[in-house]
Order: structure tokens, then C-alpha cells, then sequence
């Protein structure tokens, strides 16, 4: 009976951090660029009593053995990465990716750092930057002059001037993508951070031949979240809490039935 009650309590703390998620996903539904994890798990070690393809005689075998596993544990929480929706603006400093890729960014402490949250503004020097004041990375600089912006899907920023008809090119936007994008560290911001999972970035310029996606002026990346969806999971993870918490209390009734047997 102790078994079962350690095994149910797992269950229920592994369900409580899936509703954890869920809360997280459901949070962020209108967050710009955000993306929605997915809770895994792993059962955990298991008690042989009798080992799979252990001898039962001579010439034969057990064919599936007698083993009791010991419960569950969340494993990990993948990023999904599937594309959101487009939201038009009309703003045109804000963009979306179509296809792979992430904006680069430069935080105050000098560290690149990873969006997909084109919601991009100027600051008083003229420099585009996020809602944070983090500068995109390479820098761009908008003359406080210039009439329009106008930003190509290849990532070529370009604005013209009073009295000019021709433009000028103020810099070019490079994107980055990894080899394992679910292995990026969240730091929040809808800020992204590489890792050893994730690899090294591997940055070039949009619709290049490193197979990034391109930028669409006007419009901005909406969370990839599914609010039906998440309502779902978090049915069956409540269902599944109950269930636990059900195994819990038949495990106490045993086991108080066992201690009062008499001798």
C-alpha cells in the first residue's frame, strides 16, 4: 500500500506541474511572439520480482516477467515552435518571420539574445530597438528626418528623406536560427538565450541559402497558443489529478483495513 500512495502522490505533483504549464500557455495567449510549451513525461525506476526473459526451467523462459513501476515525473517542457498567427499593424517598424528564424537583439549586458517578436520602436537616438530599449542586433539607425521606412523581405531597411525621392539604405536585418530550437533558455521578455542543446547560432540573412524565412513589414507574430486546446489538456490533467488523488485514498483504506487485522 505505501507503494501505491508514493506512486499516486507522483502522479498528482507530476499533473500539478502540467496544470502549471498550462496556466503559463494560457497566460501568454496574447503575447506577442510567445510560444507554447509542451509538458512531458517519464515513468520512473521499476521493482523486478521477476525478470522479462529470466529462466522459468530448463529450456524455457519467462515471456513477460513481473514488474511494479514506481510512478511518473514530468521530463521536460518543449518549446513549440509552430508559426502564430499574423496580426496587421500597420506600424512600420514592426515585422513578422515567415518561416525560421529569430531576431537578434543585444541586452545591456552586452549578450546577444533571441525573438520572435517584431514589435520594434525608436528611440530618441534614432536607433530601432525593443519595447525594452534593446537595440536589434546588427544596429540600425533611422535618420529623425526621414518621411517613411521602408523594410524589404530580405531584410534591407531603407527610408527616404524631405525633398529626396530616392532612398537611402539605413542597414540590413540578419536573422538567426539553431539546430535545436527547443533547447533555447527562456529568460522571459520574449527573450530566448542559446544553450549546448541548442547549438550555436547560425545567423544570415532572410530567404538566404541558410534556409531562413523572411520578414513581412506591417505585421507582427501573434502566440502560437490554442486556447481550446489548452482547456482540453486542462480537463484531462485535472481528470488525471483526480485519479491519483482517488488511488491515494483506496491505498489508505487498505492499508488501515491491514492495520486493523487483528493477531
Amino acid at each position: 500500500m505505501i507503494r501505491a500512495l508514493y506512486s499516486a502522490a507522483s502522479g498528482m505533483a507530476a499533473e500539478q506541474m502540467s496544470v502549471d504549464n498550462i496556466a503559463n500557455n494560457l497566460a501568454n495567449s496574447n503575447t506577442t511572439g510567445f510560444k507554447m510549451r509542451r509538458t512531458q513525461f517519464q515513468d520512473l525506476i521499476y521493482q523486478s520480482y521477476v525478470q522479462p526473459g529470466a529462466a522459468a526451467g530448463a529450456q524455457t523462459i519467462v515471456p513477460s516477467g513481473l514488474q511494479l513501476g514506481l510512478g511518473t515525473r514530468p521530463a521536460s517542457n518543449e518549446i513549440i515552435f509552430a508559426q502564430g498567427n499574423f496580426q496587421q499593424t500597420g506600424n512600420p517598424l514592426d515585422l513578422v518571420i515567415q518561416g525560421k528564424g529569430f531576431l537578434q537583439v543585444r541586452r545591456p549586458t552586452g549578450e546577444i539574445a533571441y525573438t520572435r517578436d517584431g514589435g520594434f520602436q525608436l528611440d530618441r537616438n534614432g536607433s530601432v530597438v525593443t519595447a525594452n530599449g534593446d537595440p536589434i542586433e546588427p544596429a540600425i539607425t533611422i535618420p529623425s528626418q526621414a518621411q517613411s521606412i521602408a523594410i524589404a523581405p530580405d531584410g534591407t531597411v531603407s527610408y527616404t528623406q524631405p525633398g529626396q525621392t530616392a532612398s537611402q539604405v539605413a542597414g540590413l536585418i540578419q536573422l538567426a536560427n539553431f539546430a535545436n530550437p527547443a533547447g533555447l533558455n527562456s529568460i522571459g521578455q520574449n527573450l530566448f538565450l542559446p544553450t549546448d542543446a541548442s547549438g550555436d547560432p547560425i545567423v544570415g540573412n532572410p530567404g538566404g541559402q541558410e534556409g531562413l524565412g523572411t520578414l513581412m513589414q506591417g505585421y507582427l507574430e501573434g502566440s502560437n497558443v490554442s486556447v481550446v486546446e489548452e482547456f482540453i489538456n486542462l480537463i484531462v490533467s485535472q481528470r488525471a489529478y483526480e485519479a491519483n488523488s482517488k488511488v491515494v485514498k483506496s491505498a489508505d483504506e487498505m492499508y488501515q483495513m491491514i492495520n486493523n487485522v487483528q493477531p
